[in-house]
C-alpha cells in the first residue's frame, strides 16, 4: 500500500470526524432548528394560498352548474314554445 493513500484514507477519517463532530455541535442545532421553523412558516403560507386558490375554484363551479341549469331551463322553454 502506498503511503500516499494511507494519507489520503487518514485525511478522509479525520475530516469526516470532524464532520460529524461540527454536525452535531449546538451552533448547528441551533441553525437547523431555524432552518425547520422557516420550512414550517413557507408550508403554512402555501397551505393558505391552496385553500384560497380551492375555495375560489369552487365558487367558479357553482356559479357554472347556475348558468348551464338557467341555459338548459330557457332551452326546454323554448323547445316546449315550438311545440305549442
Amino acid at each position: 500500500m502506498s503511503w500516499s493513500k494511507l494519507a489520503v484514507f487518514a485525511g478522509g477519517v479525520l475530516f469526516g470526524t470532524a464532520g460529524i463532530k461540527a454536525l452535531g455541535s449546538k451552533d448547528a442545532k441551533k441553525a437547523y432548528t431555524h432552518v425547520t421553523a422557516a420550512a414550517l412558516r413557507a408550508k403554512d403560507c402555501v397551505m393558505d394560498a391552496t385553500t384560497k386558490v380551492r375555495e375560489g375554484a369552487e365558487d367558479v363551479y357553482e356559479d357554472a352548474k347556475r348558468i348551464n341549469a338557467g341555459r338548459a331551463a330557457a332551452e326546454d322553454a323554448a323547445v316546449i314554445e315550438d311545440q305549442v
